[in-house]
């Protein structure tokens, strides 16, 4: 692991290997090392860079409003990359989306897996089943303190409300973490308790996105585009997969029938398999 600065923040990252640059960003439940498999078999033939985000993993608190497809290029310049394949897991797809949105010129392809879209609500059903799913996990006076960051939550806190997210989110509304293997599922819980304890011990912090973020502006994205979408996955995030395939200039969509919403975790070589075929595709030669 080693540490760079860019502006006023310091990232945690990992790079290895030679050849076209790729750079896996992240989703918002877990940290770089969710992208075990895909870093190394991948750096083989690229040169892979994985980081957390600011307020994640080895990288320094995020405070206030973040701009984290600012901070993913800042990382491109501080590593002097000027143009690099993105690959996003959920969340972390749509801070790839508006890097491509800002700096075209930067970007040399794009691969989405279950991806998040900056600017998109979430319909009314997704957010009452979110509720429901959540309701009682933490007693709400605890859970708004935690909310308003640097708390010291309670372990047991942190271990509800991962798994109840974890459920609803991760598993998907048609399995139970029952039909993952148990390693995975420990993994995933892992993933989910890390970010809650993070996010409600450190400061509290938002999200920056471009002005006007990505939802409507799709057709702006002229980066070659993988969608990857699991078949397990939440409907409303299969949606946004669907939003993506269908709105990016010749975007392919591939589908998982079997993985979730982390197929890097849940079906990782059959993801690294995915990606590197489209990489070979569309990656310049070294």
């Amino acid at each position: 692991m080693a540490r760079i600065t860019i502006g006023s923040t310091t990232l945690g990252y990992d790079e290895a290997g030679e050849g076209p640059p790729v750079i896996l960003v992240h989703a918002a439940v877990g940290d770089r090392a969710m992208w075990d498999h895909q870093f190394a078999a991948l750096s083989t033939r690229y040169r892979v860079v994985r980081y957390d985000w600011r307020g994640y993993g080895d990288s320094d608190d995020a405070e206030g409003p973040v701009a984290h497809h600012e901070d993913l290029l800042a990382l491109m310049d501080a590593l002097d990359i000027e143009r690099a394949a993105l690959v996003g897991a959920s969340m972390g797809g749509g801070h790839a989306v508006d890097a491509a949105l800002v700096a075209p010129e930067r970007v040399d392809a794009l691969a989405l897996v279950c991806a998040g879209m900056t600017g998109r609500e979430w319909p009314r059903g997704f957010t009452e089943a979110a509720a429901r799913a959540m309701d009682g996990a933490v007693p709400e006076e605890r859970l708004a303190r935690y909310r308003e960051g640097r708390a010291d939550p309670d372990p047991a806190d942190v271990a509800a409300m991962a798994e109840a997210q974890a459920r609803f989110v991760a598993v998907g509304p048609a399995r139970s973490p029952q039909d993952l293997p148990a390693p995975v599922w420990e993994r995933i819980l892992g993933m989910y308790r890390t970010t809650f304890h993070r996010m409600w011990s450190g400061p509290p912090s938002t999200t920056r996105a471009p002005e006007p973020p990505a939802e409507g502006r799709l057709r702006e994205v002229a980066a070659p585009t993988l969608v990857v979408r699991g078949g397990f996955d939440v409907p409303e995030i299969q949606q946004v997969s669907d939003l993506y395939a269908g709105g990016i200039p010749g975007a392919r969509l591939v589908e998982l029938p079997d993985a979730g919403h982390l197929p890097s975790v849940e079906r990782p070589a059959e993801l690294t398999g995915v990606l590197d075929a489209f990489l070979t595709e569309v990656a310049p030669s070294s």
